[in-house]
């Protein structure tokens, strides 16, 4: 490992902090080091408040230092003025000589543009380094600007025999596969992600809230796929208790301040049509939760990026058969009994 590659590692872990907080901008992490000492770091926290470089600066005590120490930032150093001043300025300002770049912003408004800004103002800088670390760091964020398109997962529990769910039950409640702490891990990944979305039979099979309330954080913004306008106004996803988006071919339907309806065509092009709506509502990740019939349509148009797939220690007999991924996993690890696969749609 160089000594580039060490301090660009740190800034990665720093930027991790702010998974799930920073929609709609990435997520970001910078260190300073002055002969060979970390002197400064800090992250990105949330959208409006100060940036990664910013943090890591404020924390300098000795700030006469910078002017011989070296920047290390997951992202380029965005060059525009948003909700805070451009951190090429500040870095310029605080004569700091050496910027080590991980990799170029996607985002129209900088685009290699603080990088240009920053060598024409002398700056000695190094782009590239763990590039591709950095890059996935912020899958979602460069998905969402380079496809036009959030970044869509894959989520499903099925039993150890391969059934999502029984054919038939007595109660318009979830019947569980998986372990309680698998049911957790999945209320922690909604609070990471911007979107959850379910199909109407899941709906109304299982009656869902699809919000994190067994995790802390940010419940996610639902998107219900009711063709038909067939969800009951008494079920959970309309309860008014976060953002929703009902797409359905119906329009004559209520909404209130935190639910909207959208008028879709349910044909063989729905599915390219929704991601792209999802792109104009700004919403950078999805997590698919919806029944094997929504999930196999998303993986058969090969409109997904990510797959996390639990194995439950339960046997169903008999049931619907749960959705087929003709890919191998990336990776799997055990959750008590259960057994979690993870699958990637990209290199």
């Amino acid at each position: 490992m160089t000594t580039h590659e060490k301090y660009m590692r740190r800034a990665l872990q720093l930027a991790q902090n702010g998974l799930g907080t920073t929609y709609p901008n990435p997520m970001v992490g910078s260190v300073i080091v002055h002969n060979g000492k970390i002197i400064g770091e800090g992250w990105h926290k949330k959208a409006g408040e100060p940036h990664a470089e910013v943090n890591a600066v404020n924390a300098v005590k000795d700030k006469s230092l910078l002017k011989e120490a070296t920047i290390y930032v997951t992202l380029e150093p965005c060059s525009h003025f948003g909700k805070t001043p451009p951190c090429c300025d500040l870095i310029i300002a605080k004569e700091i000589p050496n910027v080590v770049v991980g990799t170029i912003d996607p985002f129209a408004k900088v685009a290699g543009t603080g990088i240009q800004k920053l060598k024409e103002a002398g700056k000695n800088v190094i782009v590239g380094v763990l590039e591709k670390e950095c890059q996935e760091l912020n899958k979602r964020f460069f998905t969402f600007h380079q496809k036009k398109r959030p970044y869509i997962i894959l989520k499903w529990a099925e039993s150890n025999d391969g059934f999502i769910a029984p054919l038939t039950k007595d109660t318009n409640r979830p019947v569980w596969v998986t372990h309680q702490y698998s049911r957790q891990l999945v209320h922690k990944w909604r609070t990471e992600e911007q979107a959850i979305l379910v199909g109407t039979q899941t709906v109304l099979d299982d009656n869902p809230v699809l919000n994190a309330r067994d995790f802390f954080g940010a419940d996610p913004t639902r998107i219900v796929l009711d063709r038909q306008g067939r969800i009951p106004e008494n079920y959970h996803i309309k309860n008014g208790t976060q953002k929703t988006i009902i797409y359905s071919e119906n329009i004559f339907l209520t909404k209130n301040n935190t639910i909207s309806y959208k008028k879709a065509i349910f044909d063989t092009h729905f599915l390219e049509f929704l991601v792209s709506d999802l792109f104009q509502e700004e919403l950078q990740s999805i997590i698919i939760e919806g029944g094997a019939k929504t999930l196999q349509s998303f993986i058969d148009k090969n409109l997904w990026d990510e797959a996390r797939v639990f194995t439950g220690n339960t046997l169903l007999k008999n049931g619907i058969t749960a959705p087929k991924i003709h890919r191998s996993p990336i990776r799997i690890e055990n959750i008590q009994e259960d057994q979690l696969k993870y699958y990637k749609n990209y290199d």
